[in-house]
């Protein structure tokens, strides 16, 4: 699933932002050494007597990422700590203790990997036959997968997960140079995840967010038998210096791709689905009439 960016931000320009995943489901979790590193950096900070605000101007990152990695809810990318080191005159410090991030051993490297190249990305695609992205869920329906993912989570560990939905979530408005592109299947919807309810409210949602000029949404209909995703979800980023990575995930494991190759055949996939799939101004009408029988 951080972001996880050098952008321009609506009231920033220049200023960077970041999130923490690709993955639906998967975000960095809080841990110790997260936890540790974002206390060094704010140790560092008001040693420097430097608000967040100021801050994150001088190291050119928006002051809601550089809160996120304070409060150890962010893995800070490598160009985030060399601007901190930079900025506070760390001494190293920051450079080594961002070393022990990588080491933490629930962080896997195919994780950490995918989330430093979603930190830059320029555009981002997501396929999605399962369930709906987290980038466009409801708390509603986060909350249903939440309490019902096994092995159960504790009450605490369900709200921090919100919390940190809810804070990726930003970057659909925040972010307004990059390209967001979902396709998502029409039995998503249908499904009914979390009763009538929290359905209608899904669906008014996802028809908020499709309105957003760097957002874009189609959805492939029931109608479609055979389509080019029938091999599964799939992911795929743009760096600025416009190379592509791909992103698959299964139950317990999530794979980086790199190899030019298997790009390729991802991104025929990609575009031969945006074709099959509806236009957005058609799902957006679907998802109205779907709204509208429930």
């Amino acid at each position: 699933m951080g972001d996880f960016v050098r952008l321009r931000t609506q009231h920033h320009p220049g200023v960077r932002d970041a999130m923490t995943t690709g993955s639906n489901n998967t975000e960095p979790e809080p841990s110790e050494s997260l936890q540790t590193f974002g206390a060094v950096l704010q140790g560092f900070r008001e040693h420097a007597g430097l608000t967040q605000e100021e801050l994150a101007r001088k190291m050119r990152f928006s002051v809601h990422f550089l809160a996120s990695v304070e409060q150890g809810r962010r893995l800070p990318p490598d160009d985030f700590v060399e601007a901190a080191e930079q900025a506070l005159n760390a001494y190293g410090i920051l450079r080594k203790a961002a070393r022990k991030i990588g080491r933490q051993p629930g962080l896997a490297a195919w994780f950490r990997k995918w989330a430093g190249l979603e930190e830059t990305a320029i555009s981002l695609y997501t396929y999605e036959c399962r369930l709906i992205p987290g980038l466009l869920q409801t708390e509603a329906y986060a909350r249903t997968l939440f309490e019902n993912r096994l092995p159960l989570f504790t009450d605490e560990e369900i709200e921090d997960r919100l919390n940190a939905r809810r804070d990726r979530q930003r970057m659909l408005r925040e972010r307004q140079s990059t390209a967001f592109s979902f396709i998502l299947d029409e039995h998503l919807f249908r499904r009914g995840t979390g009763g009538t309810d929290p359905t209608r409210e899904l669906v008014d949602h996802v028809v908020e967010l499709d309105s957003l000029r760097n957002v874009e949404i189609q959805i492939v209909p029931l109608s479609r038998g055979v389509h080019a995703g029938m091999n599964g979800p799939m992911q795929l980023l743009e760096t600025p210096q416009n190379q592509w990575y791909g992103y698959i995930e299964g139950q317990e494991t999530g794979q980086l791709i790199s190899d030019p190759k298997t790009i390729s055949v991802l991104q025929m996939r990609y575009a031969k689905l945006r074709s099959q799939a509806l236009t957005p101004e058609d799902s957006a009408n679907l998802l109205k009439q779907l709204r509208g029988a429930l």
